[in-house]
């Protein structure tokens, strides 16, 4: 059982699969972004202007890593470390602020340093599943500033409710991900929101046709209300399995980090590399910890998943508590 990726089960669903796959008597054509656009734009209240189609969250970090020559560039961790290898590989210095582990990993503003030209913070967070309020992550948009706001994990939250998703700040780039709720991490797709001047930035430094035809049908139907409510549906779903699995951990003695709201939860556990290796050996994959920076050997991210597995994966860590 792999708690280690953070992909919804069961999905892609069936209707999006059939849709997929009509898309391909089009594969002769060069793909077409507008329609695509259109849709992710007339979701998130934005003109198709502000909207950038990409493959993949991870293709938008190469892109402003590539488009923008930042004095200062700050990243927030522990989160992703795919925007700071991104802007390393650009030959851009990156500054680390570290987020404290008995502050439950929430982002104080006042330690990015106000000189800072781009800023780059996950909500939520992964791997620590904090959310931070939108009001908190606004305070750092300042003219001058270009400020990243990796929300590929958003879908996951009921009703989006800290999105800045439609927030008209100055420098504000918000970037969306397919990959988790809709199963899609093969196909490659996921999206930039961002003024006009910053979207035909990134657009100039991207190769042609990254995002194919099957990408961006999906980015399309994806975004209509049908599939929406569906989306919100499966949210809920998370939060109440999560809400299980907290629990179950919590019954153990562990320390679960915060008040989690993605689909994981990031766990304090001593001797993580003995409990990691033996969930494996019991049939568990987990994500270790310690290629966060911030984090180390001692801490788990685990993915929610239904109350069965849960138990199983409780019970069977529960057999290592007692064979020492």
């Amino acid at each position: 059982m792999d708690l280690a990726v953070n992909v919804r089960p069961g999905t892609p669903p069936e209707w999006l699969r059939t849709r997929l796959a009509e898309s391909l008597a089009d594969l002769a054509a060069y793909p077409k972004p507008d329609a695509a656009r259109k849709a992710v734009a007339a979701r998130h209240g934005r003109s198709p202007a502000e909207v950038l189609l990409t493959a993949g969250a991870a293709e938008a970090f190469t892109l402003i890593a590539r488009a923008l020559t930042p004095r200062r560039a700050v990243v927030v961790h522990p989160q992703f470390t795919e925007p700071e290898a991104a802007l390393r590989a650009a030959g851009h210095p990156v500054e680390r602020v570290l987020l404290r582990s008995e502050n439950d990993f929430t982002l104080d503003p006042a330690a990015v340093p106000p000189d800072a030209d781009l800023v780059v913070v996950g909500n939520p967070t992964n791997p620590t599943s904090v959310l931070h309020p939108a009001a908190t992550l606004a305070t750092l948009a300042r003219p001058g500033r270009v400020l990243v706001v990796d929300e590929a994990f958003m879908d996951a939250i009921p009703g989006e409710t800290e999105t800045l998703a439609t927030a008209a700040l100055p420098g504000l780039v918000v970037l969306r991900s397919l990959t988790k709720t809709w199963g899609l991490a093969g196909l490659r797709i996921g999206y930039c929101l961002a003024p006009p001047d910053l979207v035909s930035a990134f657009a100039r430094v991207q190769p042609h046709w990254s995002v194919s035809a099957p990408a961006l049908v999906a980015a399309e139907v994806t975004s209509t209300p049908a599939a929406l409510l569906e989306a919100a549906g499966a949210a809920r779903e998370v939060a109440v399995d999560r809400g299980y699995l907290q629990r179950r951990l919590r019954s153990l003695g562990l320390r679960v980090v915060g008040d989690p709201r993605g689909p994981f939860v990031l766990v304090a556990v001593p001797d993580g590399e003995t409990v990691r290796a033996g969930l494996r050996a019991a049939g568990f994959a987990v994500r270790r910890g310690d290629s966060f920076p911030g984090l180390g050997p001692d801490w788990l991210r685990i993915a929610v998943r239904d109350a069965a597995t849960t138990d199983a994966l409780v019970t069977a860590w529960a057999d290592l508590g007692r064979r020492g």
